[in-house]
């Protein structure tokens, strides 16, 4: 944690059939954001797809 609060640097992202990405949420480690990714993977109705990646560092 730092003076301005809780460091968040993962990101969940959410990447529409036409490309668009929408930032879901942020977490604390990798493994959180991963089991979210997993989870709303596991429940979606459309096949989107959900990705983490660290803040700064984009996903290849």
């Amino acid at each position: 944690m730092s003076d301005s609060g809780p460091v968040l640097p993962w990101l969940v992202i959410r990447q529409d059939d036409n490309g668009n990405r929408y930032r879901v949420g942020r977490y604390a480690t990798e493994d959180e954001a991963q089991k979210i990714a997993d989870n709303l993977h596991a429940r979606g109705r459309h096949q989107q797809l959900y990705v983490v990646e660290r803040i700064g560092q984009p996903a290849l």
